[in-house]
């Protein structure tokens, strides 16, 4: 393969639906061919997410993303997810363009604006192509919902206009496999399907010789040859999830750590590393259930909706289990838009998280926030005032003041960051991905009377990632899937 600018080779994973695994192939698929000497990025044209990630210039890609270039072992870069929609309600997003806000639009809006939105994808891909060996696209959603094909930049819409060959990929975990990928031959358009030139099928369960039949069936049905047969990876769940519907509770220790499940939450992988602590449990609370009168801590996580969440929470009556879990003598860390919670009062006049609005928030820190327009993004490196050690990232528009700043949670470049109570036991910090640091982990877990048992989080992903590359080799063709790629 050439490395020379437009001379990159490339292939697309799309699936038979969301949640069929796309982003841990891709992962998986990136590791593996960089551990046979190929110079691989990854790329997903659009992507829907609020579990967004920071790259070092500046700018948001989805999560999965980063963790496909962290599989590549290169850092992550806003061309790899030039477009990023993040739900601010149930039909409106704020779109991400190449890293920045480029507009809010409701779903009828985004849907007749999109065709705008293909120069940029383009543009991002032949600039990864230029510098790669092999760039691997992950699509979004499935290329059989017809009904949005036009204007599409997400599936065979991207596939055609940048002549990438597609493997398509089905879930037999959620049965009918061999319906779900027929299926999808019988009502793609000629050229749709022309596109794809193989296929897979992924999370089997028990003994793969079983579905041999199966695979005959798909190919006699599609015209598409099937590369493989791929077990279920239950390693899977140590990988940050990119969307919320895949969130679960962590780890079986004696302490309990709640977390109530906003409905616009973000950057939810903020938890992974406390969930693989042997010592913890991590209890996501579902709407509807109360948070558990037994945990040690309660973590509001961040949102993409601050105001928006709040009066969700309200709605739960979890603002009334966090005042008696508080009472009890009980611990509450916010991470952003949680952090903005806990204050006395939130502001956003200009609507710039959501809708204009205010609200009186929680009363558990002295502070109150007020929403900027210029949103704060960048990676950062730190320390507690007591001198351990944190990294991370910002990835906000609340701006904090208030008595309780006076005693900040860390001390970083540009200052002081983040909100402690007098008791010491509430504390609130903008800065995502806190916990990936040992260091920090260490010291916050032992305020809870755990024991921190576990590695820096990257060498845990990292193995991770190595092993699910070695599934890839062990249950799928990759020399043939390369020889596809163009």
């Amino acid at each position: 393969m050439e490395g020379a600018r437009g001379m990159g080779k490339a292939v697309m994973v799309q699936g038979t639906g969301s949640n069929v695994g796309k982003s841990m192939l891709v992962a998986g698929l990136c590791r593996a061919y960089v551990r046979r000497g190929l110079s691989v990025r990854p790329f997903k044209p659009q992507n829907m997410s609020n579990n967004a990630a920071v790259t070092p210039e500046g700018g948001e890609i989805g999560r999965a993303q980063a963790l496909q270039a962290a599989a590549c072992g290169v850092s992550p870069s806003v061309h790899m997810n030039p477009v990023l929609l993040k739900p601010e309600t149930e039909t409106g997003s704020q779109v991400v363009v190449q890293g920045k806000v480029a507009f809010r639009a409701e779903a009828r809006a985004y849907w007749r604006r999109k065709a705008e939105l293909m120069a940029p994808v383009l543009d991002s891909f032949s600039r990864l192509r230029a510098e790669a060996d092999l760039v691997i696209v992950e699509g979004a959603g499935s290329p059989a919902e017809t009904n949005l094909r036009a204007n599409d930049i997400a599936n065979m819409g991207f596939a055609r206009a940048a002549d990438v060959p597609v493997l398509l990929v089905g879930d037999i975990d959620r049965g009918g496999v061999i319906a779900q990928l027929a299926g999808h031959a019988a009502v793609m358009k000629a050229g749709d399907r022309a596109q794809v030139v193989a296929c897979a099928v992924n999370k089997f369960r028990g003994d793969v010789s079983l579905f041999d039949e199966g695979v005959a069936e798909i190919e006699r049905h599609t015209g598409w040859p099937c590369l493989g047969v791929i077990p279920w990876f239950a390693e899977a769940r140590r990988l940050p999830a990119e969307d919320a519907l895949e969130l679960a509770g962590g780890g079986d220790g004696p302490v309990k750590i709640a977390v109530p499940q906003l409905s616009r939450i973000a950057n939810f992988d903020d938890l992974d590393p406390l969930a693989a602590e042997p010592g913890v449990e991590i209890v996501m609370v579902p709407p509807g259930a109360p948070l558990p009168g037994d945990a040690a801590a309660v973590i509001l996580p961040g949102t993409k909706s601050t105001l928006g969440d709040l009066a969700f929470l309200r709605q739960q009556g979890w603002d009334v289990d966090l005042a008696g879990h508080v009472r009890r003598g009980g611990h509450v860390l916010g991470i952003c838009g949680g952090f903005q919670m806990l204050g006395h009062h939130i502001d956003d006049p200009d609507g710039v998280d959501g809708r204009p609005g205010a609200a009186a928030g929680l009363g558990l820190l002295d502070v109150a926030t007020v929403m900027a327009p210029e949103k704060r993004l960048g990676t950062t490196e730190g320390a507690t005032p007591e001198g351990v050690p944190v990294r991370g990232y910002e990835i906000h528009m609340g701006r904090i003041k208030g008595p309780d700043t006076e005693r900040p949670l860390f001390q970083l470049p540009g200052g002081s960051e983040g909100a402690v109570s007098p008791s010491g036991r509430i504390a609130g910090t903008h800065l995502h991905g806190l916990f990936s640091s040992g260091p920090f982990r260490a010291v916050w877990l032992a305020g809870l009377g755990v024991q921190s048992a576990c590695a820096e989080h990257e060498t845990i992903v990292d193995d991770v990632l190595d092993r699910v590359a070695d599934h890839m080799e062990a249950h799928l063709d990759l020399d043939r899937l390369l020889a596809l790629a163009r």
